[in-house]
């Protein structure tokens, strides 16, 4: 389990390389009091761990930089990967405070060794393109252009992008939508369409993931559910059985992975190649927030094949 005292840590994203597994995350300090202002505090921590269980802290690695800047207000969640020459790149959201609502967009920073990063000149490399996503404007404060998943293409053709996005029109509470962009180099992207469609209940589907457990395609996100118009406004992971990581997602067919105590799922493949999922812990037995990350827990398809099954430990 990954605790920090001083601080609370919630959305993580990680790198493997082949030695040890080095985990990123969202820290801000507990001293603020209000868990709800954390978001505006968010800088990105780093540590390493041999097993997903025990972890060594490594210190900061990114937090905002200074104003004016598109990532001047905090730095929020991303992923990794490395390029086939041998760099790792980090693409992270950049927030800014602009007019009473915050804008969104897509950073990029680059590593010889997993633990010194740099911003690239070219950051950011993304905003929302307005022909599919909402944008900041006509009543829109927040600007929802989020939590990058990158992965290289099946076929070898670059790279996709998977996004936390809205659709441009529709009930606010249903608007949800897996962003989509497309590069050939890593560094210039274009806006997509998205790869599902707003109307499954979801204003945000956040901290998309897409992989290949035991054979099969599926989604993870998270968020909270609105049937009819209500939801409690607490989210847990979710996960969408699909022909192929590139989509389409049928979000209406989600199902929940985790119980509304655990939030940001992630999978990642284990040293003895087993496919587990960690999760932040945001709801502790009082209803309290925690801000803490789970060890590592089970996964596997359930008999049909419609959702994956994690086997989680008693608090």
């Amino acid at each position: 389990m990954l605790r920090l005292a001083r601080e609370w840590v919630w959305d993580f994203w990680f790198a493997d390389d082949g030695r040890l597994f080095h985990i990123y995350y969202l820290q801000a300090p507990r001293a603020l009091g209000d868990p709800g202002l954390r978001h505006r505090h968010a800088t990105i921590g780093h540590a390493t761990s041999r097993d997903l269980v025990y972890w060594s802290q490594a210190g900061q690695v990114l937090g905002p930089a200074a104003a004016p800047a598109f990532d001047d207000t905090a730095t929020w969640t991303g992923s990794v990967l490395r390029a086939p020459d041998g760099t790792w790149y980090m693409f992270y959201t950049g927030t800014r405070l602009v007019e009473g609502g915050c804008v969104q967009r897509i950073g990029l920073a680059t590593s010889a060794d997993l633990y010194d990063w740099r911003r690239h000149p070219a950051s950011p490399v993304l905003a929302a393109d307005s022909r599919w996503y909402e944008r900041s404007g006509n009543g829109i404060l927040d600007e929802t252009w989020r939590d990058p998943w990158v992965f290289a293409d099946p076929g070898g053709h670059g790279w996709h992008m998977l996004l936390t996005a809205r659709a441009g029109q529709g009930p606010d509470d249903d608007r949800g939508v897996v962003g989509h962009a497309r590069s050939a180099d890593l560094v210039r992207w274009e806006a997509c369409p998205p790869l599902s469609a707003p109307g499954a209940g979801f204003p945000h589907l956040e901290v998309p993931q897409v992989e290949v457990v035991d054979g099969r395609s599926v989604l993870l996100f998270s968020g909270p559910r609105y049937v009819s118009g209500a939801a409690d406004g607490v989210g847990m992971t979710w996960c969408v059985p699909c022909d192929s990581v590139l989509g389409p997602f049928d979000v209406a067919r989600a199902c929940p992975v985790t119980g509304k105590d655990l939030y940001s799922g992630r999978l990642i493949r284990d040293r003895d190649g087993k496919w587990v999922l960690l999760a932040f812990r945001s709801l502790g037995p009082d209803g309290g927030f925690v801000g803490e990350i789970t060890d590592p827990m089970p996964v596997r398809w359930d008999r049909g094949g419609a959702a994956l099954v994690v086997r989680t430990a008693r608090w």
